[in-house]
């Protein structure tokens, strides 16, 4: 299978750290896989998305995205190429359902026809029924229905990867569960590459085709749930595994791809 996402000996360093950020990272993550990224507070797992679409800039090391270089490609280029969801969700206020969902496909100079075909599409991937939802606004939705729109306007343009930070952390248990099992879905309908940072154990291991586990910027495991639950490969992970509770009960069906 093709990689999508390849770090090579990747470092960051932020002032006053008393280590890397990332500590020289190399990792392969092939097309089509739903990557999660776990690990405690400050283990370097949301600065290795940041630096995939350029918020950060790596110190050394390169990052290649479908085999370039991404310091070959202007940041915006790059970012309209990505599709990215934070927990804040980050949709626009004053504009409709149907307008946040167009935002970048309008940028990129969509005709309208194809523009309507894509959100209708995309609002029927979660089960919002576009007549009833695309002229409604952000405040006029459930905060659960408003992390559908904010998954669903970051797949609008066909990027090539999704970058997801944390995006359900603000959600009730009820909700999250239920958002995880849409995420699923759109995974598995869109076949593209999902790198997924959570600190939700239980979350990691339901979602993930592959687990990657950070602590102190480093690497200390990458393998599949079964893998990392089954032969954790060292005193943290194990650690990590146990505080969770986490057990194969949790692995999605048809991990691995």
């Amino acid at each position: 299978m093709a990689v999508a996402v390849e770090f090579q000996n990747v470092v960051k360093r932020f002032p006053g750290a008393g280590y890397n950020a990332l500590d020289h990272v190399s990792l392969k993550i092939e097309e089509g896989e739903l990557l999660t990224v776990l690990g405690t507070s400050g283990c370097g797992k949301t600065t290795l998305i940041k630096l995939i679409n350029r918020i950060h800039e790596a110190d050394e090391g390169d990052i290649y995205l479908a085999g370039t270089n991404i310091k070959e490609i202007e940041p915006i280029t790059l970012r309209r190429g990505i599709g990215y969801v934070i927990q804040q969700i980050g949709l626009f206020p004053h504009m409709t359902i149907y307008d946040n969902i167009a935002t970048v496909p309008r940028i990129l100079k969509w005709d309208k026809e194809k523009i309507d075909r894509r959100v209708t599409e995309l609002l029927e991937m979660v089960n919002l029924a576009p007549e009833e939802f695309k002229d409604r606004y952000p405040g006029q939705l459930s905060g659960g229905q408003q992390q559908r729109i904010g998954l669903i306007r970051a797949l609008a343009a066909n990027p090539k990867i999704m970058l997801l930070d944390e995006p359900f952390g603000a959600i009730d248990a009820i909700n999250r569960s239920n958002l995880q099992d849409e995420l699923l879905k759109i995974h598995r309908q869109s076949r593209k590459t999902f790198l997924f940072v959570t600190h939700d154990i239980n979350e990691a291991i339901k979602l993930g085709t592959k687990v990657l586990i950070m602590d102190q910027g480093k690497i200390q495991q990458y393998g599949t749930p079964t893998e990392i639950i089954e032969k954790p490969a060292n005193a943290f992970v194990e650690s990590l595994m146990r505080s969770g509770g986490a057990d194969s009960n949790y692995v999605r069906n048809g991990e691995g791809i």
